[in-house]
């Protein structure tokens, strides 16, 4: 058996204990509901990527987990490109596009854990929190945390960067995980993002949970 590649051979060069996942937000808006949700998304992205370049100046990695769309040729040009021409909230996709530097992850269903190659990837950043944003609060950042929580992972969904269809379905939401998740649900300004951040060689404990 060959060794164990330290960074899915270049693929992967970060290394942090902290991740901040965008779930579903390049989004071309095309299903029942999309005006209202749209609303609140567009309230949010500029909280969000204000979050995202504060990662990126603490060396946190970004990870967008994005649907396929029911599209299995599908890649992150693409999905990008399609979103961001043709979808009514084209919008919030050119704000918050990927950069070069952010990894990219598509996923079949609501879970960014399910089919796909995000827990494979984290384990390679060395990952131990979470910060888990994006579309929609009640669905999609609902099933990744849950995933994530079940895979030991320290959690913050924080309440400004994610939306639902509603404001009451979205507080519903951060509540549950809240109480069954253990999830931090401050808002994305009070979480602090060190560059010195860096993981222990060993594995996580969910008795040392992290909170900044």
């Amino acid at each position: 058996m060959p060794e164990k590649n330290i960074d899915l051979h270049g693929s992967a060069p970060d290394k942090h204990k902290f991740a901040l996942l965008l779930i579903d937000v390049i989004n071309d808006f095309d299903f029942p509901e999309a005006d209202q949700l749209l609303k609140y998304a567009r309230q949010m992205a500029p909280n969000l990527l204000r979050l995202k370049r504060r990662a990126r100046e603490a060396g946190v990695p970004v990870i967008y987990v994005n649907d396929n769309f029911g599209r299995w040729k599908s890649d992150l040009r693409h999905t990008v490109n399609h979103c961001a021409r043709h979808g009514r909230g084209r919008d919030v996709v050119k704000l918050l596009r990927p950069d070069k530097s952010d990894y990219f992850v598509l996923k079949p269903k609501h879970s960014g854990f399910f089919s796909t190659a995000l827990e494979t990837l984290l384990r390679y950043l060395e990952t131990q929190t979470l910060i888990i944003t994006g579309i929609a609060g009640n669905f999609c950042v609902l099933f990744t945390a849950n995933d994530a929580y079940m895979r030991d992972f320290n959690l913050f969904v924080p309440s400004d960067c994610t939306v639902s269809n509603t404001k009451k379905e979205n507080e519903s939401a951060l509540g549950l995980m809240k109480k069954f998740l253990k999830a931090d649900t401050r808002s994305s300004s009070g979480i602090v993002l060190l560059a010195t951040q860096k993981t222990k060689p060993k594995g996580r404990s969910r008795s040392g949970r992290t909170r900044s």
